[in-house]
């Protein structure tokens, strides 16, 4: 039987029709295009996800984990988050209610009893929250944990909005690569240096997301993140290049969003070096900084000086006298030291002023403080070498061949100022890489961990601040804003915190 031309080309078409209907039935839905995802692009890489170890809190910022409260950023108190209430009026022994809603990734029901066995094993895992928590015993029954802490604690409950007090569950094989966490998403798959692939949790407790999946991608390049949200890549850039800016702001549909945080750039001096243990010589590296030009040129503006660890706006902040700064300041200072410029060196006894200073590219504006302070030391008759490394927690926790680093520090993510002054100055913190050991300071600290009220807690903190500043125990050059370029047209209730903490949220959204 002969088909006519017209008759052919019907039955083609329709034949057509019907295979693209079969195909769509059969794609996934990542391949029809009709999933909900975001990618999101991180400046810092991790290898291991262990949320009780893991420097970069990637965990909890990728929404696979949670803690027991969370910072109120607005009103810089800590509320409610998997604990839904607390009491511990004597400061060392504490009544903590859980959420009786809540499970884990994998269907199990969270309860006392694991959480304090997550509690546990962060405290047999890490040597910081041992000194963070100061914890003596935890009791578990049903959904209620009866902690005692080793004495009075009065921030105690701050202390576990640390990321790395999250809570998993303990009796999964392999935490380092796939934690199970309590978060909006669970996670599909972990490739160490490069990303994670996370999947919606259904039976979040907070209600699930809207979202299908998230890439939570890493690149510690500030330039190729720029570059990767231009070209459509990667939907949202945490941190990109300042000098890309302008270009992404010109990007049909693009938004730049910049916030102030609790963070500070500073310049972490090793005081158990031969020449920094004088005061002068610290003094006069600190007048060597020029904190303006930094913020006005490697910045572009986006951030402001430094005077001490603490945003001038917080309440725990002190007012500085302002010192003597720039080059002949920082003269000054070298000879009451004793050094004296000889044939374009700066010497004492024969032996001239040289310093090794460690930097690190995840964070771009770092390597280049250092190379303008490595400038203004060269015209004095410094020698300051630059050397660069991958993550400055591990290598100045373990080597003490050097004496200066520029490094970035988050100085009240717990709405208070404990945090950074038990860790960076007390002789048991574990940010505590100058290495200091003072009496008079490690005194005032351990006062202030024993204090209840704010207005006492401030007095103390700024007492411990100015002591820092006298003895410039460390120097403090900028406070950068935290910025987010992100493609407005496709995502949806993204915020920009303070903290730095909360980043992939279930109230994350596509349009």
């Amino acid at each position: 039987m002969k088909i006519s031309n017209k008759r052919y080309c019907y039955l083609l078409v329709l034949a057509l029709v019907c295979v693209s209907l079969l195909m769509a039935c059969t794609q996934s839905p990542a391949d029809r295009g009709d999933i909900k995802h975001i990618h999101f692009l991180y400046n810092f890489s991790t290898k291991s996800l262990d949320p009780h170890v893991d420097s970069s809190y990637v965990p909890l910022r990728a929404g696979i984990t949670e803690t027991l409260v969370r910072l109120d950023e607005e009103n810089l108190t800590v509320s409610p988050w998997l604990a839904e209430s607390w009491e511990g009026e004597d400061g060392q022994h504490w009544t903590i209610k859980l959420r009786e809603d809540v499970t884990f990734q994998n269907g199990k029901k969270m309860d006392a009893e694991a959480v304090k066995a997550s509690l546990e094993r962060a405290l047999r895992e890490s040597v910081a929250i041992q000194n963070a928590l100061k914890i003596d015993t935890i009791e578990a029954d049903k959904y209620t944990l009866n902690i005692s802490t080793k004495e009075p604690f009065p921030e105690f409950v701050s202390e576990l909005v640390n990321p790395n007090v999250s809570i998993i569950d303990v009796t999964e094989q392999d935490v380092v690569n796939k934690p199970i966490g309590t978060g909006p998403f669970a996670l599909k798959s972990f490739t160490p240096g490069s990303k994670l692939e996370l999947e919606r949790y259904a039976d979040y407790w907070d209600g699930a997301s809207n979202l299908d999946s998230v890439t939570f991608s890493f690149n510690e390049d500030a330039n190729a993140r720029s570059l990767a949200l231009k070209s459509g890549q990667v939907d949202i850039v945490y941190r990109p290049e300042v000098e890309s800016l302008e270009m992404l702001r010109e990007t049909d549909g693009m938004k730049v969003e910049s916030t102030a945080t609790f963070r500070v750039h500073q310049l972490t001096m090793n005081i158990q070096r031969k020449s920094l243990q004088d005061v002068n010589v610290r003094r006069a590296v600190d007048a060597l900084i020029d904190r303006q030009k930094i913020v006005d040129t490697i910045l572009l503006g986006y951030g402001e000086a430094a005077a001490g660890p603490f945003l001038p706006s917080l309440p725990f902040a002190p007012s500085y006298e302002e010192r003597a700064s720039g080059k002949d300041a920082a003269v000054n200072y070298l000879e009451a030291a004793g050094y004296t410029l000889k044939d374009g060196k700066m010497q004492k006894d024969d032996e001239p002023l040289q310093f090794t200073l460690l930097t690190y590219s995840a964070r771009a504006d770092l390597p280049l403080i250092a190379q303008v302070f490595q400038s203004d030391a060269k015209q004095m008759g410094i020698d300051v070498k630059i050397r660069q490394i991958d993550i400055p927690e591990e290598y100045m926790a373990s080597n003490r061949d050097w004496d200066l680093a520029t490094y970035s520090n988050l100085t009240a993510p717990r709405g208070d100022a404990g945090y950074y002054l038990n860790a960076t100055y007390h002789p048991t913190g574990a940010l505590n890489f100058s290495g200091a050991n003072d009496p008079e300071l490690t005194s005032i600290i351990d006062k202030l961990n024993q204090t209840v009220g704010q207005e006492n807690r401030a007095l103390l903190a700024e007492q411990a601040a100015d002591y820092v500043h006298e003895n410039v125990i460390n120097s403090f050059v900028l406070h950068p804003s935290t910025i987010v370029a992100y493609n407005d047209k496709k995502v949806k209730n993204w915020v920009t915190t303070r903290s730095e903490y909360y980043m992939i949220t279930n109230r994350l959204d596509v349009k």
